[in-house]
């Protein structure tokens, strides 16, 4: 992939692995080393950045193509998987059900008929600074489906990951198999 790009504008990033907010200023060079699920991962001399799709006109023409999760016209358990697996760690190009994250998902209907999800999910490595950037990615494209009223995603460290929990597709993806 690694096509070069110059910023045009501004691009609020996250610093990879850190998880920490900066601001890549316009003019800056960088090669986009990743484009799934939305967002861009590029690296610049300073290191890898991750600029979330709402940001990605600063890459100058790069179209990012259109949100998976606005395509869904009706709730399902199913839409929430999908949803899921839009979610990509910003170093692996393997979505996060197929790494083996996700532990578990609850889906409960509220009083008043919205839906209520929940997600616990894991790390690849615990103490990963992209953990919560991550999740919140993952909590932003669920809450984004119809009548989800609450969505959250919980990080867990038990049971501890293992490369062994990545789905027959994902080590495909990695050249595993």
């Amino acid at each position: 992939m690694n096509r070069e790009h110059t910023l045009v504008s501004d691009a609020p990033a996250t610093a990879i692995p850190a998880g920490h907010a900066v601001n890549l200023p316009a003019g800056t060079a960088v090669f986009i080393t990743q484009t799934l699920g939305g967002n861009v991962t590029v690296r610049t001399g300073e290191g890898l950045f991750r600029i979330a799709r709402e940001h990605a006109a600063a890459l100058g023409g790069y179209e990012t193509g259109p949100d998976e999760t606005s395509q869904v016209r009706e709730f399902s358990e199913e839409a929430v998987w999908d949803a899921l697996r839009t979610c990509f760690d910003p170093e692996i190009p393997v979505n996060i059900v197929d790494l083996g994250l996700i532990y578990d998902l609850a889906v409960e209907k509220n009083p008043q008929g919205g839906q209520v999800v929940e997600v616990k999910m894991t790390l690849t490595a615990p103490g990963c600074g992209m953990g919560p950037v991550i999740a919140a990615d993952a909590r932003q494209k669920i809450a984004a489906l119809p009548t989800v009223e609450s969505a959250q995603v919980h990080i867990v460290w038990d049971p501890q990951w293992t490369p062994q929990m990545i789905s027959a597709t994902g080590r495909k993806v990695l050249g595993l198999e």
